[in-house]
């Protein structure tokens, strides 16, 4: 066979969610380097996303979710230097999920010095980084049809992409 220079694609998968109690408020974590984000991460070799979700969320907060519908697939395309040998790391795929929460007390983690729930309409006040705003902004906007974003993170944020799927 010949080598044409092609290289399989690697991409990291990440799955989120926008977690609302019974008062109607959503989760949020101050993780230890982004600031206050909604809870989520890596989707782990062999595991799907839903339970990914809900793995994740749990680690970090200590609620147990029911996960719902997509609300955003976001694409940070930026290439970014890796680690642990890895020498660049990969497209990241993210699927932002409106979530209820079933149990639990919000609880800090070894990823975060704090969670707790905050009124929808205050999320902003207290999340800086551009990514999880313009992902936050999906949520609010969200009225059935889920958005598609592209965006890199750095050197700087820069919003490719933005529109209904």
């Amino acid at each position: 066979m010949e080598n044409t220079g092609w290289v399989m694609p690697t991409h990291i998968i990440a799955g989120a969610g926008i977690v609302i109690n019974k008062k109607e408020e959503v989760l949020l974590v101050k993780t230890h380097n982004a600031g206050w984000v909604f809870p989520g991460g890596q989707v782990e070799v062999g595991e799907n996303v839903i339970d990914a979700v809900k793995r994740e969320i749990m680690e970090e907060t200590g609620i147990d979710i029911e996960v719902g519908e997509v609300f955003c697939i976001s694409s940070n395309t930026g290439k970014y230097p890796g680690y642990h040998g890895v020498k660049e790391i990969p497209t990241k795929i993210m699927l932002d999920f409106i979530c209820r929460a079933k149990g639990g007390t919000p609880r800090p983690s070894d990823e975060n010095s704090e969670s707790k729930y905050v009124a929808k309409a205050k999320a902003l006040d207290f999340i800086q980084a551009p990514a999880i705003i313009e992902r936050y902004k999906a949520y609010l906007e969200y009225t059935g049809r889920p958005v598609y974003m592209e965006y890199i993170t750095n050197p700087s944020f820069e919003l490719k992409l933005k529109r209904l799927i």
